[in-house]
C-alpha cells in the first residue's frame, strides 16, 4: 500500500519540476537538487515495495520500517501541498487586489510587491522542510539494506487482474451446494407452532451458531422464504455486530423498520416503551445477525420487551459465539457445520467459470487440492473461486495451491489467508482503495459515489488527469473489487448506489491496517456520539498523518491546531450549531462533508479559504444564501445544496467554478432563478432540481452545457425557460419532467425544437401541461404540441399530465416503444384510450382522472388496426402487461368485449401476464367477461367505490359466479367517501432506479 502514497509524491514531485523547467516557479537555492534527489530516493524504492509489504506480515522490524517509510512520505505529500496552496492563494489574493483596485485611477500601484515577499519567505520555509524530510528519507534508506528488501520486477497484479470475466457477487449464493437440507430445517423450525403456546411467554429464540464465513447470514436468510410469507405479521433484520450498546441500537432498529422513521427519544426505558407499542400484539419474525453480547443483564430488557409481540413470534439469531445461546437461555441451536470439501470445489468452481465456458477438466485435480484450503467456508470458495475467474493456465493454478500464504502465521481468522491471495493480485493503488473501506462501521451501506470522491481526494486515484477519468477508473477499482468477492450487496435506489463488505471481509481490511501502522493511511473513525471510539485529545495531538476525519459531533476548535492534514473530513449529521471555527486551517482538505446539520444557517467566509477543496455537502441544512466567495472554490467539482429550502438564488460567482461538475439543487423550494452566466459552467453533468418548483426560469446558456446529463425539472413557456434551449443536450438522461405552458403556435415550435426523440439517454420522462391563466388556447395546437413532444424510442416511463387536446399523439402507439409503465392522468378532454396492445414491453397501464373517457372500445387492445378495424387472429395483445389500474372516470360506461370467435381461437393471445386489475371510482357498467378470461394469470381483481359494478359482482351480486377463475376478488364501495389523491405523483422506485 506504501506504493500508493509514493505514487501520488511523485506526481507532485514531477510537476514542481516540469513547473522549473517553465520558470514558473523559482526554487530557493539548492533545493531543485534537494527535490530531484528526493524524486530519485522514491523511484528506487518504488522498485523494492512489494517485497517490503510481504515480509512487513512476517517481521515486525520490516513493519516498523515501511511505517516510518509511509509516514515521511506523507509528510513529502504534506509540504509539496503545502507549496502548491501557497502559491494558489497567493494567486487569488492578487487577482481580487487587483480587481478591487481595476476602478480606481491610481497608477502607482503595484500588486506584487507585497505578494512577492510573502512568495520569498513561503518557499524559504518549504525548502527548509524538505532538507529535513530528506535527511530522514536517506537513513531510512540505509535501514533497508539490514533487513534484506530485495527489488522485485516482477508484480504480483496483472493486467488479468482487472478482466476477470464476471461479477461473482451476481451468483445467488444463497443457493449453495450442500446447504439445501439446512435452509429446509430451519424453515420448518420457522413454521413451527411451539408445544402449548398460551403457556409460553415471550418469543421463541432460534440462534445458528457457527464460525465466521460459514454461512450463518446467508442460511438466516431464509426468513424471506417463499413458504413464510403469511406466517407473520412483521418481518424484521437487524445488523447487531460488536457495538457498545447493541441492545440500544437493536431498539431503535426495530421502532425505525415498524414505524418508518427513527425514533427521537434519549431516555433508554422511553425508548424500550415506544419499541413495545411498535409490535405490541403482532406476530413477528426478528433476524438478529451478528450477535456478540454474552451480558445476560443487557439482554434481558430487550427480551421483556419482546415479549408484547403476538404468540408464535420467533427470533432468529446468528453469532460466532457459544455463549450467546446460553445466554438467551435458549435450547433452540442450530450448530451449522462446514461444507464438504467436495461442496466447496463444487461452488468455487461455479463461481471460478461463471459467465465463461472454460473446461476445467485439466486444472480439477489441483483445483479440488486448492478447496481443501477452504476447511469448509463457502466465503472461502466465493473468495478463491473470484480468484481463479482469471487464471487460465495449470501453472496459475499451482502457484495459488503452493503460495506461501498458506503458511501465514500472524493470520488471524482462518479465512485470512484466502483474502490474502486475492488481496496480492490487486495493484497498489487498489489496495489502498479496499483497506480505506475499513474505516465504515461493519454492515454500513456505503454509498458508492461518496466513497470514490473520497479516494480522489485522498489521491488513490492519482492527481492527474481529468475528473471524468478519476471517477471512472474510480469505478473500475470498485468494480475489481467487487469481482474479487471483496464488496459485496450492491443496491440502487434512485441515483443512489451502495455497498456493503462482510464482517470478515472488513475484519481482514482492518487487521491489514493495523499490521502497517495505527491506521497508517491516516483514518480516525466516528470520534464522539454512538461511535466506535470516543473523542480524545490525546488520540489527536498525536495525528500528524491523520488523512481523513469522520466525527459525529461537535468538534473543538483547538482540535484543527493538531489535526491539520486531513484531506477528507466528514461531520455529517453532527448537530453542529455552526460550522467550527478555525477550519481554514484545514489547507489540505479536499472533501468536506457537513450535510444534515440543520443548525447551519450560514457558510462562513472563511470556508471558502479551503482552496484545494473538490467535494463539498451542504445538504438538509438550514442556509438562506450561498456566500459569494464560494466563487474562490476554484477547484470544486460537486457542490451539494440539497434540500436548503430558504435558498432563494445563487451568486455569480458560482459561474467562476469551471470544474464544477455537480451542482445539487434538489428540493431548494424558494430558489426562483440560476446565474445568468451559467454557460461558464462548461463541465457541468449533474443538475439534480427536483422539487424547485419556483424555477421558472434558467438562462438560455444552459444550451451551452453540452455534457449535462442529469437535469430533473424543466418549466417551458412564454414567460419562463424555452423548449429550445434542450436542443443541443443530447447527454441527457435518467428523469426528466417538463412543466409546460402552452399559448400558441409558437410553444409548438418550441417544442419540436427540443428534439426529445434525440435524448435517448432519457429513461423517466414526465409530461406534465400547465393551464395559462386567461388563455384558452386552440384545440390543434393542444393536440401538436403533444405530438411535437415525441420522446425516444427506448423510454422506459412516460406520465402525462393534465393534457387537454381531444386525441393523443400517434408515436405512443408504436410498437418500438420500450415503455414499461405508462401513466396517464387527468387528460379529461380526450374521449377515449389509444391503442395501446401492441407496446411490446408495457408491464403497468395507469388511467387516472380522465373525466372525459366514456369508451374504451377493440382499438385500446390492438396495435396496428387494420382496415376493417379488427386484430389479425395470431396477435398478441399486451404482451407484457402484469398492471392495469383505472381510477376516477366517472363517465366511462362501456368496455367492449371481444367477440365470442375471439375468444375460442387458441392462437390469439390477450395480456397473457395480467395479474391485477383495479378499478377505482368509475361508472363502468359491467366488465368485458370473455376478454378476462383470456387473460390467464389474472390473480387480483379489486372494484372499490363503483356502484354498478359493485351491485353486479359484490358477494350477492348476479354476476359473481362469473369471476370463479380468478383466485381473488375484492369489492367494496363506500357511500360518498371522500378520497383524495396527490396531484404530483412521484415517479414508481423502481423505475426511478433505470
Amino acid at each position: 500500500m506504501a506504493d500508493a502514497i509514493v505514487s501520488v509524491v511523485l506526481e507532485r514531485l514531477a510537476v514542481i519540476i516540469e513547473e522549473k523547467v517553465r520558470e514558473e516557479v523559482s526554487l530557493v537555492r539548492g533545493v531543485k537538487e534537494e527535490v530531484l534527489y528526493l524524486s530519485h530516493q522514491l523511484n528506487a524504492m518504488k522498485n523494492v515495495l512489494e517485497d517490503a509489504e510481504r515480509k512487513a506480515y512476517k517481521y515486525k522490524t520490516v513493519q516498523d520500517w515501511l511505517r516510518r517509510f509511509e509516514e515521511t512520505s506523507y509528510e513529502i505529500d504534506d509540504v509539496l501541498d503545502e507549496w502548491k496552496f501557497a502559491a494558489l492563494k497567493l494567486r487569488i489574493r492578487g487577482s481580487e487586489g487587483i480587481q478591487s483596485r481595476g476602478m480606481m485611477k491610481v497608477t502607482t500601484f503595484n500588486p506584487s510587491s507585497c505578494l512577492c515577499f510573502k512568495k520569498v519567505a513561503t518557499r524559504r520555509d518549504i525548502a527548509k522542510k524538505i532538507k529535513e524530510l530528506k535527511k530522514v528519507m536517506d537513513l531510512i534508506m540505509k535501514e533497508k539494506n539490514d533487513y534484506d528488501i530485495t527489488v522485485n520486477y516482477q508484480p504480483v497484479y496483472t493486467k488479468n487482474s482487472f478482466k476477470l470475466q464476471s461479477t461473482s457477487s451476481d451468483i445467488d449464493v444463497s443457493e449453495v451446494h450442500g446447504r439445501g437440507n439446512d435452509k429446509d430445517v430451519l424453515v420448518r423450525k420457522l413454521m413451527l407452532e411451539v408445544g402449548g403456546q398460551q403457556e409460553v411467554v415471550g418469543p421463541h429464540v432460534i440462534c445458528i451458531v457457527g464460525i465466521g464465513g460459514i454461512g450463518k447470514t446467508t442460511l438466516a436468510r431464509v426468513y424471506n422464504d417463499e413458504r413464510l410469507i403469511n406466517c407473520f405479521d412483521l418481518k424484521l433484520w437487524v445488523f447487531v455486530s460488536d457495538v457498545t450498546d447493541p441492545v440500544r441500537n437493536i431498539a431503535k432498529a426495530i421502532i425505525e423498520n415498524v414505524m418508518g422513521s427513527s425514533p427521537n427519544v434519549d431516555d433508554f426505558q422511553a425508548l424500550l416503551n415506544r419499541l413495545k407499542e411498535s409490535i405490541s400484539g403482532r406476530k413477528f419474525l426478528l433476524a438478529l445477525d451478528d450477535v456478540w453480547m454474552e451480558d445476560i443483564t443487557k439482554w434481558e430488557p430487550l427480551k421483556n420487551s419482546l415479549n408484547c409481540g403476538g404468540p408464535g413470534s420467533k427470533v432468529l439469531v446468528t453469532t460466532r459465539k457459544n455463549a450467546v445461546p446460553r445466554m438467551m437461555r435458549t435450547n433452540d441451536i442450530y450448530d451449522l457445520g462446514k461444507l464438504s470439501d467436495f461442496d466447496c470445489w463444487l461452488l468455487m468452481k461455479r463461481i471460478a467459470s461463471y459467465g465463461s465456458e472454460k473446461d476445467y477438466e485439466e486444472v480439477e485435480e489441483i483445483g479440488q487440492k486448492i478447496a481443501l484450503k477452504c476447511d469448509g467456508l463457502p466465503l472461502a470458495a466465493k473468495v478463491l473461486g473470484s480468484l481463479l475467474q482469471s487464471k487460465d493456465s495449470p501453472e496459475e493454478w499451482e502457484s495459488i495451491l503452493n503460495s506461501e500464504i498458506w503458511q501465514l502465521e500472524e493470520a488471524e481468522v482462518d479465512l485470512f489467508p484466502c483474502l490474502f491471495l486475492s488481496y496480492n493480485e490487486l495493484s497498489p493503488a487498489v489496495k489502498r482503495c479496499f483497506s480505506y473501506c475499513a474505516a465504515f462501521p461493519k454492515d454500513s451501506k456505503i454509498d458508492v459515489e461518496k466513497l470514490i470522491r473520497m479516494w480522489m481526494a485522498l489521491g488513490y486515484l492519482s492527481s492527474n488527469g481529468s475528473t471524468s477519468d478519476l471517477e471512472l477508473r474510480g469505478k473500475e477499482y470498485l468494480s475489481n473489487l467487487k469481482m474479487r468477492s471483496l464488496v459485496q450487496d450492491f443496491v440502487e435506489y434512485g441515483d443512489t448506489v451502495s455497498c456493503k463488505i462482510h464482517d470478515i471481509v472488513h475484519d481482514f481490511a482492518r487487521f491489514l491496517r493495523k499490521s502497517r501502522s495505527c491506521d497508517s493511511d491516516g483514518t480516525i473513525e466516528a470520534m464522539g456520539k454512538g461511535a466506535s471510539r470516543p473523542y480524545d485529545p490525546k488520540l489527536v495531538s498525536q495525528a500528524k498523518l491523520y488523512r481523513s476525519l469522520f466525527c459525529q459531533n461537535d468538534l473543538p476548535c483547538e482540535m484543527f491546531d493538531s489535526i491539520t492534514c486531513p484531506r477528507v473530513l466528514s461531520l455529517c449529521g453532527s448537530e453542529l450549531q455552526e460550522i467550527p471555527r478555525g477550519i481554514e486551517k484545514l489547507i489540505h482538505l479536499r472533501y468536506l462533508d457537513l450535510s444534515g446539520n440543520k443548525s447551519i444557517a450560514q457558510v462562513p467566509q472563511n470556508l471558502c479559504e479551503l482552496y484545494y477543496l473538490q467535494t463539498l455537502y451542504l445538504s438538509h441544512c438550514s442556509l438562506k444564501e450561498v456566500p459569494s466567495e464560494i466563487g474562490n472554490l476554484i477547484h470544486l467539482r460537486h457542490l451539494d445544496l440539497e434540500w436548503n429550502v430558504d435558498i432563494k438564488e445563487l451568486p455569480e460567482t458560482v459561474c467562476n467554478l469551471q470544474e464544477l461538475r455537480t451542482l445539487n439543487l434538489a428540493h431548494c423550494k424558494r430558489l426562483s432563478g440560476l446565474p445568468k452566466g451559467i454557460e461558464k459552467l462548461v463541465n457541468l453533468r449533474d443538475l439534480p432540481n427536483d422539487g424547485t418548483q419556483l424555477l421558472y426560469w434558467i438562462p438560455q446558456g444552459l444550451e451551452q452545457l453540452t455534457e449535462l446529463r442529469t437535469l430533473s425539472l424543466f418549466h417551458a413557456g412564454r414567460d419562463w425557460s424555452k423548449m429550445g434551449y434542450l436542443k443541443k443536450l443530447d447527454k441527457l438522461g435518467g428523469s426528466l419532467c417538463l412543466k409546460i405552458c402552452i399559448h400558441d403556435r409558437g410553444d409548438v415550435d418550441e417544442a419540436r425544437n427540443a428534439e426529445l426523440r434525440s435524448k435517448i439517454r432519457i429513461r423517466n420522462l414526465k409530461i406534465w401541461f400547465v393551464d395559462a391563466e386567461g388563455i384558452e388556447e386552440e384545440e390543434l395546437v393542444r393536440n401538436d404540441a403533444l405530438e411535437a413532444l415525441e420522446p425516444p424510442s427506448k423510454l422506459q416511463y412516460l406520465m402525462i399530465q393534465n393534457y387537454k387536446g381531444t386525441k393523443f399523439p400517434s408515436w405512443i402507439s408504436s410498437p418500438r416503444n420500450h415503455l414499461r409503465v405508462l401513466q396517464i392522468q387527468e387528460c379529461n378532454v380526450v374521449p377515449t384510450l389509444p391503442c395501446l396492445g401492441g407496446l411490446p414491453k408495457l408491464e403497468e397501464l395507469s388511467v387516472a382522472g380522465m373525466i372525459g373517457l366514456n369508451f374504451v372500445g377493440p382499438g385500446f387492445l390492438r396495435g396496428v388496426v387494420d382496415v376493417n378495424g379488427s386484430m389479425p387472429l395470431c396477435a398478441t395483445s399486451f404482451p407484457k402487461l402484469k398492471k392495469l389500474s383505472f381510477w376516477h372516470c366517472p363517465k366511462w360506461k362501456e368496455w367492449e368485449d371481444i367477440t365470442a370467435e375471439e375468444e375460442g381461437n387458441a392462437t390469439m393471445s390477450i395480456m397473457p401476464c395480467l395479474r391485477e386489475l383495479k378499478i377505482d371510482r368509475c361508472g363502468l357498467r359491467e366488465l368485458p367477461h370473455r376478454l378476462l378470461g383470456k387473460a390467464s394469470s389474472l390473480q387480483h381483481l379489486i372494484i372499490k367505490n363503483s356502484a354498478e359494478l359493485s351491485a353486479l359482482y359484490g358477494e350477492n351480486g348476479s354476476y359473481r359466479n362469473s369471476l370463479s377463475n380468478i383466485p381473488h376478488v375484492t369489492v367494496s364501495y363506500l357511500e360518498k367517501k371522500a378520497i383524495q389523491r396527490s396531484y404530483d405523483t412521484p415517479l414508481p422506485k423502481f423505475y426511478g432506479y433505470l
